[in-house]
């Protein structure tokens, strides 16, 4: 019995089975395994077991199914060609190759933003602070499905900033983008793409400023960074098209935007790949 995965709509044309959508969801759909699964870096990817199939893993690494065998896991930006999931149906043990393709990545110069907005000190003295409540805020992998739906764009406005691209940081390389950046004007609306619990809704952090954390459940968080204003509280429940802040400049910004950035456990993803478009 093969395995199905729940692709992001850009890529349902690598797979080589038939595809047909999901009821009440409209980016993504489902297609019958082909002898090698494929995705591509970046993708964050949702799927469902055989009937009976329990113990995924991928790469080793123990992935989180519902009762019905739904899942969904995540491939970061420098992802190797290829990943293993497996699986039990009784006393059988299933492997099966992923195909994960590579993209080219833009490079983006920003020559008026440095790598730290304060002294290396100050910097080095608070940053592992935040760090540790970054990743606790990510560190819950609750029973929620809100992952399942369909996200929506948490702002209006043009994309200025593409995941994974190499940035160049006054002339210094950075760390990759690892998000999405709307520009918007400062005090536009920012909304939650998708119904979740707050983790995080503190700040101004040194890099991401004013700083909300949704988790969407199943390891799935998405994170919006640079906010002027926090319109939700840590524990809060929030469904999507809920205000959740305010777009702003704070943190290491160049000026108003929305940075939003989605993880999986402990995965960086491409938030394009959830509203079925890049």
């Amino acid at each position: 019995m093969r395995i199905a995965l729940l692709l992001p709509a850009a890529l349902a044309s690598i797979a080589a089975a038939p595809a047909t959508v999901v009821p009440g969801t409209a980016a993504p759909v489902i297609v019958a395994a082909p002898a090698v699964l494929a995705t591509e870096q970046g993708a964050l990817v949702r799927g469902q077991l055989p009937a009976g199939a329990t113990g995924l893993s991928l790469d080793g690494k123990a992935v989180r199914t519902t009762a019905d065998g739904r899942y969904v896991i995540g491939f970061g930006r420098d992802a190797p060609a290829t990943a293993t999931l497996s699986w039990r149906n009784g006393n059988d043990i299933t492997t099966e190759a992923v195909r994960i393709a590579p993209r080219l990545w833009r490079i983006q110069s920003l020559p008026t933003l440095p790598p730290k907005p304060v002294p290396d000190a100050e910097f080095d003295a608070k940053r592992p602070a935040e760090l540790a409540r970054i990743k606790a805020a990510r560190a819950d992998i609750s029973d929620l499905n809100a992952w399942q739906g369909v996200f929506i764009a948490p702002a209006n406005g043009p994309i200025t900033g593409v995941y994974g691209s190499q940035r160049i940081l006054a002339g210094i390389p950075s760390a990759p983008h690892a998000g999405i950046d709307y520009a918007a004007p400062a005090g536009a609306p920012v909304i939650a793409p998708a119904a979740g619990i707050v983790r995080l809704a503190s700040g101004p952090f040194l890099l991401e400023g004013n700083l909300v954390m949704i988790d969407h459940g199943f390891g799935v968080v998405s994170a919006f960074l640079h906010l002027s204003r926090l319109d939700v509280k840590e524990g809060d429940s929030v469904h999507q098209g809920q205000r959740i802040g305010a777009v702003g400049g704070t943190g290491r910004a160049t000026g108003p935007h929305l940075h939003w950035a989605v993880t999986w456990t402990d995965v960086r993803v491409d938030p394009a790949t959830l509203l079925g478009a890049r």
